[in-house]
């Protein structure tokens, strides 16, 4: 089975994955909105249903696919220390750009206590 990394390299399954964060989708719905064609979409679902990250509900004759958030969060896991490295990074340079004169985070802080 592929990994999540090997997976999400793919643009077109992090598209349909950002589809489906929103809601159930019919694969005719996802090829309208991502301008494909149906046969494409249904190959990358199928990928994306074999790794665990998509589940189908089928309703009479329609197919819903469903996001299934549990194999992420073992990705969220993964990058959660990356995370705080460039959070204290970023907190470093907004302290940096704190101590500058004259900066624009200056001037849009003094115009934020003026009004």
């Amino acid at each position: 089975m592929p990994l999540p990394f090997d997976l999400l390299a793919d643009p077109t399954r992090r598209r349909i994955l950002g589809l489906l964060l929103r809601r159930p989708y019919l694969v005719g719905e996802m090829a309208h909105e991502l301008e494909m064609s149906q046969p494409r979409v249904s190959k990358h679902l199928r990928v994306l249903r074999d790794a665990g990250l998509v589940t189908v509900r089928a309703e009479a004759q329609r197919r819903w696919y469903v996001l299934r958030p549990e194999p992420l969060a073992d990705l969220d896991a993964w990058l959660a220390p990356y995370r705080r490295l460039w959070t204290e990074r970023l907190d470093a340079l907004e302290r940096h750009l704190e101590t500058m004169p004259d900066t624009p985070m200056e001037r849009s802080r003094h115009a934020a206590e003026e009004s």
